[in-house]
């Protein structure tokens, strides 16, 4: 696939590592030809050298190539030194990141300590938006970034003197005011923020950067990577890319959100080192990005994959794929879930498990509704030579491969397909990169002007829950976010899934994906060293306090240093604000400040009841 209009990536229809320049971090090199590397942040004070060291330990020695560490203040960025030496002495030398906030001196203290620093474009030198809507003229805007410049460049020569790493990390909803008045709280915006900063590293030649930009809602993380990959290629860099989808949340939640984000950008090759943001421990974030980074291994050395060019999406901007309705599936409707019967009876199965009922049930060469109305599947030989299919609602059920050799063989199929209103197609793959061979089947649809409805369809055959929660999200996600699919079914050989776990992780993943909501969204972070309260335990009061307000995403936020920009676009928002206050948020504005940590909650729902958005709970 050569030419192609959006170039954010070589070829679409293979999978293969981008290539990046190496950046030797401490004594892990991360890029290049290097393995996808793993980290993690900590979530104790870093005043606190015992407790720091100890947690470093344990999440070394579970897999993790980097651990970020929170620096609030000068005391924190001093104790680098103590932290590292006591590391060194006990026979570990896994490099350690700062993380940095709005005060450039405490990145010049602690590059002398750390192996790389990590800086937010957003609040480094600019002040994060206040959103005064001012105007910038191209004058004024020049002169911002001159002096960005002038205040960059030394700390830039300070990085090559300790030969520390920089990472420039942005993230949705933290851009200053001058970014925001030209491009706006955007995946533009974004992207632009980092690239001011990369423009000046490429000038002074300081090449030892790494960058990243991360949000909560996964289209706009996915979006804004491949734009911020499009644009340093048009600017000919090439910095290795750290993923993560930030405040992704804790438990199934958190895992299926992290998958489906990172998953859609390292299925093309994009990412060269990881974090999963749990709202857990930080030890628990290592088993996840070590399977997701695995699975993408199985990607490798793939059947070839063909697809038309012609009809490639806008990688950068969601547009869902234009398609004719049959009954609820395609046109405007949202994706439904068709939940896999497998060897029972619709009957064995109600009354649903769970508040989240599938709209269709697949059973053998048959999809069923709730009422246990019942629709034929055939194959494509079927519909074309069979008379008596014609007019009436079926589904047809292929794949891109048999596809590809049925039209070979008989092409007037397509305009056939084309005349009916009564067909969905049941797509699955069986191609070791199923995430490039579906897309390339949409491709060929668009091509041939066919607006028939799609269902996803994946099988595995796994024994852990959680693996099938990686494996599926990371294989379908990126679709889902590409506006690809009007509906989606799992399957799984193994008895130890449960029929309603498969049907959960459906409508788990269209929501993780942005394309159905069907409970309540929680925006919550993993902690880290500035948060002065427990924040897993307050996480799980206030998902059981308002999960029943399915309209909502609402933002659970250790601290305003970072909480605020990492919110995105949530509409409620409960974030710490010292010891033992909270200040809760609607939207980004904060309105209710330094509320006692005990009646937060209930302060909280009495928010959401003044501005109409309560609704009580149905037993």
């Amino acid at each position: 696939m050569k030419d192609q209009h959006f170039n954010y990536i070589k070829d679409l229809t293979k999978y293969e590592r981008q290539e990046t320049t190496e950046v030797v971090i401490g004594g892990v090199p991360v890029g290049g030809k290097n393995p996808i590397r793993i980290q993690t942040m900590t979530d104790t004070s870093t005043q606190d050298t015992e407790a720091i060291v100890e947690q470093i330990i344990r999440v070394v020695k579970e897999g993790a190539d980097y651990v970020r560490v929170t620096v609030k203040g000068m005391g924190d960025a001093e104790n680098l030194k103590v932290i590292k030496k006591e590391l060194v002495e006990r026979g570990y030398n896994t490099p350690l990141i700062a993380d940095i906030h709005f005060n450039p001196k405490l990145a010049e203290v602690a590059a002398k300590y750390v192996s790389k620093v990590r800086i937010n474009p957003g609040n480094f030198y600019d002040k994060r938006a206040q959103f005064h809507n001012k105007i910038y003229t191209d004058q004024e805007y020049k002169k911002e970034l001159e002096k960005i410049e002038q205040q960059f460049i030394p700390f830039l020569n300070l990085l090559k003197e300790t030969k520390t790493a920089l990472r420039i990390g942005a993230n949705h909803g933290s851009l200053s005011d001058r970014v925001m008045s030209r491009f706006g709280d955007t995946p533009a915006g974004i992207a632009e923020s980092v690239m001011e900063f990369l423009r000046i590293c490429k000038k002074e030649d300081f090449n030892n950067v790494v960058v990243s930009i991360k949000s909560s809602n996964t289209r706009v993380m996915v979006y804004t990577v491949r734009l911020l990959n499009f644009k340093m290629r048009l600017e000919d860099m090439a910095f290795p890319i750290h993923l993560g989808v930030t405040e992704a949340g804790e438990g199934e939640d958190g895992r299926i959100k992290s998958a489906v984000g990172m998953g859609a950008l390292l299925a093309d090759g994009i990412g060269d080192t990881v974090r999963v943001s749990l709202t857990e421990k930080p030890i628990n974030e290592i088993p996840v990005a070590l399977k997701l980074v695995n699975h993408f291994k199985t990607y490798q050395n793939h059947e070839p994959i063909t697809a038309p060019m012609i009809a490639q999406t806008n990688p950068f901007e969601y547009e869902r794929r234009d398609t004719r309705p049959v009954l609820n599936m395609g046109g405007k409707q949202l994706p439904v879930v068709v939940a896999d019967l497998g060897e029972r009876s619709l009957r064995e199965m109600i009354p649903i498990r769970g508040k989240l009922i599938p709209d269709y049930f697949l059973s053998g060469n048959k999809v069923l509704d709730i009422t246990g109305e019942e629709y034929p599947i055939i194959t494509l030989e079927e519909y074309l030579f069979e008379s008596t299919r014609w007019g009436r609602m079926k589904f047809i059920r292929t794949s891109k491969a048999d596809f590809d050799r049925f039209m070979d063989m008989h092409p007037e199929i397509i305009m056939k397909l084309k005349q009916t209103r009564k067909t969905v197609l049941i797509l699955e793959s069986f191609n070791a990169n199923p995430m490039a061979e579906l897309r390339a089947f949409f491709m060929a649809l668009d091509t041939h002007i066919w607006k028939v409805p799609v269902i996803l369809y994946r099988k595995y055959d796994t024994d852990r829950l959680e693996d099938m929660h990686i494996k599926a999200s990371a294989d379908l996600g990126g679709l889902l976010i590409d506006g690809y699919g009007d509906g989606i079914c799992l399957a799984n050989d193994s008895e130890n899934i449960t029929f309603t776990e498969l049907k959960d992780l459906s409508f788990g993943i269209l929501q993780a994906s942005r394309m159905r909501v069907s409970k309540t969204e929680f925006i919550s972070c993993p902690g880290c060293g500035r948060t002065l309260f427990d924040l897993h335990e307050t996480t799980k009061n206030i998902k059981e306090h308002f999960k029943h307000l399915d309209h909502l995403k609402i933002g659970i936020m250790g601290c305003v240093v970072n909480g605020p920009g990492e919110m995105g676009d949530v509409d409620y928002g409960f974030v710490g604000a010292g010891n033992n206050k909270v200040n809760l948020y609607k939207g980004l504005k904060p309105v209710k400040r330094h509320i006692n940590y005990e009646n937060a909650v209930e302060e909280l729902e009495q928010l959401i009841r003044e501005y109409g958005d309560w609704k009580d709970p149905v037993d």
